[in-house]
Parts: C-alpha cells; structure tokens; sequence
C-alpha cells in the first residue's frame, strides 16, 4: 500500500525560498551578462577607432583612446623596432613621426573578438602602408591585444607582427640579429 505525500507549509516555504534564490541568481547572471555585452561592444567599437584614427594619420586620436599610464608593447621589435612607447603622451609622440613617413596606410580587420573577460579586445588585422614617392607597398599581418580600464580607455596594446616581413619591407633586413 503506497503513502501519499502530503507537504506541509514548512516544506512548501522551504520550496518557495529555494525558488525565489534560483530566479534572482539567475536574474543576476543575465544582468552580469548583458553588462559584460555592452562593455564588450564599446571596447570593440574603441579598437575600431584606434584603426580608423590611425588610418586618418592622426596621433592626437590615436593617443586620445588610451589612459594616462597606458602601455604600447612590440614585443617582436628584434632590436630593429620600437619596443612600444608608455603613457598617452608617449603613445603620440610614438605615432606622430610614423605618419610622413609614409603615403597612407590602412588596416583590415579580420577577426575581432572580446574575450571571456570583456575588458580584453583580440584582433587579427593586415595593415597595408604605401610607401613614399611609389616604391612599393608593406603588407605585414598583425595579431593584437588591447586592455581595457573600467572607463573604457586603453590601458595595454600589445602588437605583435613578424618582424621579417617588417625588416624587409623596409630594407633592413641585414639590422636583424
């Protein structure tokens, strides 16, 4: 002879609390992941900007997408490069003699993912600068990493290129080591 279950209001309470925790746990999960969204879209929106800044030649813009204390990193320089450049003000001065060295330059964007932690920006890109006076064109491809602070300034790029292809595009392939 089976027994019928009869909760009583102890255990209906009980039930009703558990219930209530899970909704707001997940509640607070979809709030959390729709931040995590939106911070993501405006660091990949600023990392678009940093290419169309850098497209249209201009260091103040350039500069003006990173925090006080950011950080520029080549670390593929090979002592032929520069290794990168600190602070904003660093960054455009680090920018500003590379533009009238050149003819234009772009940047397509292949990839461009934030990551996990959305203050993290991966991009897969190939930049393309025409060289002065029409004597040729530098084609080199590009995996970066940019890093975000809370206030949606960079505070890292990390730009890692194949320093061969760079020293050859510019002649210097002999100043490798």
């Amino acid at each position: 002879m089976s027994k019928i279950f009869k909760p009583n209001g102890l255990l209906i309470l009980v039930l009703a609390i558990s219930l209530n925790a899970c909704q707001t746990k997940m509640e607070q999960k979809t709030n959390a992941t729709e931040m995590n969204s939106t911070i993501a879209f405006k660091n990949k929106e600023t990392v678009k900007a940093f290419f169309a800044a850098l497209t249209a030649e201009n260091a103040e813009t350039v500069a003006g997408l990173f925090a006080e204390d950011a950080e520029h990193i080549n670390p593929y320089h090979s002592d032929v490069f520069p290794t990168g450049a600190s602070g904003k003000e660093g960054i455009k001065k680090y920018w500003e003699p590379v533009f009238p060295n050149f003819d234009g330059m772009t940047f397509a964007i292949e990839e461009l993912y934030a990551m996990e932690d959305p203050t993290l920006v991966y991009v897969k890109y190939t930049g393309e600068i025409k060289l002065k006076e029409g004597t040729g064109v530098y084609r080199n491809n590009y995996y970066s990493i940019f890093k975000f602070n809370k206030a949606g300034e960079i505070v890292e790029y990390v730009e890692i290129f194949n320093p061969i292809v760079a020293a050859r595009g510019f002649g210097l392939l002999d100043k490798i080591k």
